[in-house]
C-alpha cells in the first residue's frame, strides 16, 4: 500500500467528480462502516507526530524492502538516518500528515499524506506517498482504520480528493483490490521519476 506506479483516486471529499473518473456514490463514512472485523485486534490510531517518527522510519524501511523483494529490483536507496531526519523535518514544517496504528505500544502500520495542487484537482487535494501495515496485522481492518482517519482529516482540511499510486501489478494486485473496495477509482498511467540530486 504505497505510492508507486498505478494511480487511483478517492473522490467526493467535497462532492466533486474529476472528469473521466467514476464517481464514488454515497457518503464516505458508509464506505468505512465495517472497519473492524470480528477477529480483529483492538488497535489504536494516533496522529503521526515526532514521538512516533522512529517507529515510522523503521516501517518505511520494511515497506521499501518488501516492494524491492517482490518486484526483484533495487528500486530504492533507503538510509535510515536520512529518512528519520527527513520525516522529522516534514513534521516540524507541517507539510506531512498521517496516522499510526498501534497494537498496545507496538506500531503496526501507518499512512502519510501531503497537500498537492493541480489544475485538474478542483482545488487542493491529498497525495498518499506511503501506506503500510505489517504482515502480522494485515486482513484485520488496520488499513481500513488508518484510511478512515485520513479521510476524516482530509475533509477537515478541505481537500477535494485523495490520490495514490499502487506498486507494480500483478505483484501487488491485492493492494489495488483493497483501494477499489474503499471507493478508489483507477485513472490509469504509470508513475515515473527523474532523479535531480543525489541523496544528502
Amino acid at each position: 500500500m504505497v505510492d508507486r506506479c498505478r494511480p487511483a483516486k478517492l473522490h467526493r471529499l467535497s462532492g466533486l467528480n474529476h472528469q473521466g473518473a467514476i464517481r464514488l456514490q454515497g457518503d464516505i463514512k458508509h464506505t468505512f462502516a465495517n472497519t473492524v472485523e470480528s477477529e480483529s485486534t483492538v488497535i489504536s490510531i494516533q496522529r503521526l507526530a515526532l514521538e512516533s517518527a522512529e517507529s515510522v522510519t523503521i516501517m518505511v524501511g520494511e515497506l521499501l524492502d518488501e516492494i524491492m523483494r517482490r518486484i526483484d529490483s533495487p528500486a530504492f536507496d533507503f538510509d535510515h538516518v536520512q529518512t528519520r531526519t527527513r520525516l522529522s523535518e516534514f513534521l516540524s514544517e507541517q507539510i506531512y500528515h498521517g496516522f499510526v496504528a498501534f497494537d498496545g505500544s507496538d506500531a503496526v502500520g501507518f499512512v502519510t499524506a501531503y497537500q498537492s495542487h493541480s489544475l485538474y484537482g478542483n482545488g487542493p487535494f491529498g497525495t498518499i506517498p506511503e501506506f503500510y501495515v505489517r504482515p502480522s496485522h494485515r486482513s484485520q481492518g488496520v488499513g481500513r482504520q488508518l484510511l478512515s482517519e485520513l479521510v476524516k482529516s482530509a475533509k477537515q482540511r478541505g481537500w477535494t480528493m485523495l490520490e495514490v499510486t499502487t506498486p507494480p501489478l500483478p505483484q501487488f494486485d491485492r493492494t489495488l483490490a483493497f483501494y477499489e473496495q474503499l471507493g478508489f477509482t483507477i485513472t490509469g498511467g504509470r508513475k515515473l521519476k527523474l532523479p535531480l540530486t543525489r541523496n544528502r
